[in-house]
C-alpha cells in the first residue's frame, strides 16, 4: 500500500496537537522505563515493548486490510531505517543505566540537527531559511551547556549516560533522514514503522541476552503498568502517529519540534523520580524552546 496524500509545507493545528500530545508522553516515558529498572532490565524493557507493538500492529493492520508482506521495492531502505532505530533504543536504554532520565532526554532531542543538516541534501524543499538555522543553534548550544555537567564529573558516570544519549539523539535523526532519503514515506505508515519495531524486536533481545540481563515477570503492578503504557501507547500509537505526519509534514519542522519532549522529561523527572532540575538545565530547556519558536516561525 503505498501513500498519494499530498504533503504539507507547514504544521497544521492537527500536526501541533499531536506533536504535543506524543512529546508529552514521550517525555514520560523516559521516566517510566527508568522507574521500574530495579525490575525490568531496560534492554529486557525494549525487546518487550517492541514485540508487544508488532503484535498490536499486526492486528491493526488486518482490521483495517493493510498489507505488511506485499512486494513494493521498499526492503532495503526499510531494513536500513530499522537497524538506526534498534541502535538508537540500545543507547537510550544503556544510557538510563548512567544518567537522569531527564537529562538523557534532552541529549536524546538533537536529533532535529541531523535531520535539519542532512535532509535538505536529499529533500531541496526542506531547507530551513537562516533564522530558522539560529533557532537550531540555539537548541544545539543549550544542549552542549547542559551537557558539560555530565562530562565535568570526576567518575565519567554521567558522561556515559549523556554520551550515550547523544548517540541515540544521531541514530534518531539519520532514522529520519534515511526515511525521506529513500522516499519510504510512500509506503502505509504502518509498514514503515513495521520495518522499525520488527527489526529492534529481533536485534535487541540479543543484545540483552549479552550483557547478561534477566529475563523475569515477576512484576510489580507500578511495572506492569509501565510496560503496558510503554508497549501500546509508545511503541504502537505514537510512533504510528510519527510515522504518519513524516508522509504528510515537512520532516525539519517535525523533528525540531520535538525539543518540547525534555521540558515534560524534566517536570515528570523531578515530579516522579525526585530527580534535581539544575540551574543549567533549566537555562538549556529555556534556549530550547526559544529554538522551536523559532524554526517553526513562518
Amino acid at each position: 500500500m503505498t501513500s498519494s496524500v499530498r504533503r504539507k509545507d507547514h504544521l497544521d493545528t492537527l500536526a501541533i496537537g499531536l506533536l504535543v500530545a506524543c512529546c508529552m508522553f514521550w517525555g514520560l516515558q523516559q521516566v517510566l522505563v527508568k522507574a521500574i529498572m530495579n525490575e525490568v532490565a531496560p534492554l529486557f524493557q525494549a525487546s518487550l515493548r517492541c514485540i508487544g507493538a508488532c503484535v498490536l500492529l499486526m492486528v491493526w493492520c488486518r482490521v483495517r486490510g493493510v498489507r505488511l508482506f506485499e512486494r513494493d521495492g521498499s526492503l532495503w531502505a526499510g531494513l536500513l531505517a530499522g537497524g538506526l532505530f534498534a541502535a538508537e533504543f540500545a543507547c537510550i536504554y544503556l544510557g538510563l543505566r548512567h544518567t537522569a532520565a531527564s537529562r538523557l532526554t534532552v541529549f536524546l532531542y538533537t536529533s532535529p540537527f541531523w535531520v535539519a543538516a542532512l535532509v535538505p541534501l536529499f529533500v531541496k524543499s526542506e531547507r530551513l531559511r537562516p533564522l530558522q538555522w539560529v533557532g537550531l543553534a540555539c537548541a544545539f548550544v543549550a544542549v552542549v551547556f547542559a551537557m558539560r555537567e555530565g562530562l565535568g564529573q570526576a567518575t565519567g558516570t554521567s558522561a556515559t549516560g549523556d554520551l550515550l544519549g547523544l548517540a541515540a539523539g544521531a541514530l534518531w535523526g539519520l532514522t529520519t533522514v534515511s526515511i525521506r532519503a529513500t522516499n519510504l514515506t510512500r509506503i502505509s505508515p504502518e509498514k514503515l514503522l513495521f520495518y522499525q519495531i520488527a527489526t529492534t524486536a529481533v536485534a535487541v533481545p540479543w543484545i540483552s541476552f549479552a550483557l547478561g540481563e534477566t529475563w523475569s515477570f515477576d512484576w510489580s503492578p507500578m511495572a506492569w503498568g509501565s510496560m503496558l503504557a510503554q508497549t501500546v501507547i509508545g511503541a504502537f500509537a505514537s510512533y504510528l502517529v510519527w510515522m504518519w505526519m513524516l508522509g504528510r509534514y515537512p520532516a525539519t519542522k517535525i523533528s525540531v519540534f520535538v525539543f518540547l519532549t525534555p521540558l515534560f522529561a524534566l517536570l515528570f523527572g523531578t515530579l516522579g523520580l525526585g530527580e534535581a532540575a539544575t540551574p543549567t538545565l533549566l537555562a538549556a530547556l529555556a534556549l530550547v524552546a526559544t529554538g522551536i519558536v523559532l524554526v517553526n516561525k513562518r
